[in-house]
């Protein structure tokens, strides 16, 4: 079952139009990568999901009900930290949790086990500074420990990590990791780096359209070359290999690329075997999403 259904969104503002027909399915228990490059439309989309912002057409479900402008009943399916969130600064974590609780008309005893359960998710549960301290993604993990509140359906994450230095941005990726087992995640980014190693699902947004979607895994799996990266350990192999193999090409001082439509990988492997040349990897060469993506840029 999907938890959201996009069909045929549209928006412009004044003569750009941003969104021109757009079409996308969320799988419940994903993390949906939505990539696009900055200024694609992603946070429009969002902010229409939200019931924020008005679409010219097109409809919006989540877990079942369609989204109305103005009218944000179905926000409460929904947990979303934007890029750059805000807090009152002189609270401490926990205060702040509980404030917002409160504010959603949470009770007491329920409010408190689920501020230290979601603190201790995101690493901040021994934290009792005040958040004018914090650094960003200190205020990114507080940020989803608020999204989380009060057990959305759907978790919504506007470029969680573009601002985040490498340390911030694995720890992020680990709670987005984490809360798959709570929840779906949808995250918005042009980082294809963090898509690749968190998410099952994603779908490209290019010129105001979705161009591709689906399992990430099925994706890669259908643009799968028959080509392998052979690494040996010495570079006079490598001249070796390429006299031997006429389709075989060099990538690198110890390393060649060749393919199977003139040489098998077990004609390959026999031949190594045979001139006992040291090898210190044979792999097939998946396609990266970032090639992916610059294919569908380019169409």
């Amino acid at each position: 079952m999907d938890i959201l259904q996009i069909t045929n969104l549209q928006k412009r503002f004044g003569d750009k139009v941003v969104l021109k027909g757009l079409n996308l399915s969320v799988p419940e228990q994903s993390i949906f990568g939505f990539i696009g490059k900055n200024g694609a439309g992603k946070t429009t989309t969002m902010k229409m999901v939200l019931g924020l912002m008005n679409p010219e057409e097109g409809e919006i479900v989540v877990a079942g009900e369609s989204v109305t402008y103005g009218q944000t009943k179905t926000n409460r399916h929904i947990g979303y930290l934007p890029d750059v969130p805000e807090y009152y600064s002189f609270m401490t974590p926990a205060e702040y949790l509980i404030f917002c609780g409160e504010i959603t008309g949470m009770k007491k005893e329920e409010l408190k086990a689920r501020v230290r359960e979601l603190l201790d998710l995101v690493g901040l549960g021994g934290e009792k500074h005040r958040i004018k301290g914090f650094s960003r993604g200190m205020k990114q993990r507080l940020g989803i420990a608020q999204a989380l509140l009060n057990h959305p359906k759907l978790l919504i994450c506007d470029e969680p990590t573009s601002a985040l230095d490498p340390v911030g941005r694995k720890e992020i990726l680990d709670i987005l990791l984490a809360v798959r087992e709570q929840t779906t995640v949808l995250f918005s980014t042009h980082i294809l780096s963090d898509v690749e190693k968190i998410c099952t699902d994603v779908a490209f947004l290019n010129d105001g359209v979705v161009t591709m979607q689906g399992r990430l895994a099925d994706i890669k799996a259908g643009y799968r070359t028959e080509k392998y990266l052979l690494e040996t350990e010495r570079e006079s192999d490598v001249a070796l290999l390429l006299e031997a193999c006429s389709d075989c090409k060099r990538i690198g001082q110890t390393q060649i690329e060749f393919s199977e439509k003139k040489h098998t990988l077990f004609e390959m492997v026999q031949y190594i075997t045979n001139q006992r040349i040291p090898v210190l990897k044979i792999e097939r060469m998946e396609p990266s999403l970032e090639s992916l993506f610059m294919e569908v840029v380019a169409k």
